[in-house]
């Protein structure tokens, strides 16, 4: 079976940006300094808050990759080591070329992908007027269509979920994070203009993730 694995990086937009009834709603429990700080850091985790700007896709089994990244600039750009191909655009036209691109793929992977990444993907498509290739949401319950890596390792919720350097870290991976930056870096790195940085990011989360799956695969996996 082809597959691919995906990850998104996301941004939330200011908190001005939205009227004053939508400002009001977002932090309307918001009391104190503190509280205000982590109603606006969740801008980042809502597709009609956030916009995405990067999606890294890997085929697992040739290890070629291609991010997709928001950015002024017009012209791809390859990886050091030739194995992934770097594409900017504006939001619509990445997600216009994903959808083009999975539906290609038999199965995906992603990590955690059902509660984040397959819904914001969708969800903020339908806001730009973009329409989904295929239903990113579909049974939960197998993994032939969508392995969703942290239903897997925490067997549908029965075990204690951890994030994905967690992970990386308890089987040896190399975990993206190591490089020195993590999510919370997208947003000054995006204002200061630094995408490709958040392009290399994303392509490290997707090359972690497909050798978490390459394990969970080869050990966990009794799927047929």
């Amino acid at each position: 079976m082809n597959r691919v694995v995906f990850d998104i990086e996301t941004l939330g937009f200011p908190i001005e940006s939205f009227d004053e009834v939508r400002q009001e709603y977002l932090l309307r429990f918001a009391k104190t300094d503190e509280e205000r700080a982590d109603a606006l850091a969740k801008l980042n985790l809502a597709p009609f808050t956030a916009q995405i700007v990067a999606i890294g896709m890997l085929n697992p089994d040739s290890n070629q990759g291609k991010v997709f990244y928001q950015a002024p600039e017009k012209d791809p750009w390859t990886s050091e080591d030739g194995m992934a191909e770097f594409v900017p655009g504006t939001e619509e036209i990445m997600l216009t070329e994903f959808w083009k691109t999975v539906a290609r793929y038999g199965q995906f992977i992603t990590f955690n992908g059902r509660s984040f990444d397959c819904p914001f993907l969708m969800l903020r498509s339908a806001i730009l007027g973009v329409k989904p290739s295929r239903n990113l949401m579909p049974y939960r319950y197998g993994a032939n269509e969508h392995c969703d890596l942290l239903d897997q390792l925490t067997f549908y919720g029965a075990f204690r979920k951890f994030n994905l350097d967690f992970y990386c870290k308890g089987f040896g991976i190399k975990s993206p994070k190591s490089e020195g930056i993590t999510g919370l870096d997208v947003g000054p790195l995006f204002r200061e203009g630094r995408f490709r940085e958040i392009a290399q990011y994303c392509l490290g989360d997707v090359r972690a993730t497909a050798e978490l799956y390459q394990r969970w695969q080869s050990l966990l996996s009794f799927e047929k």
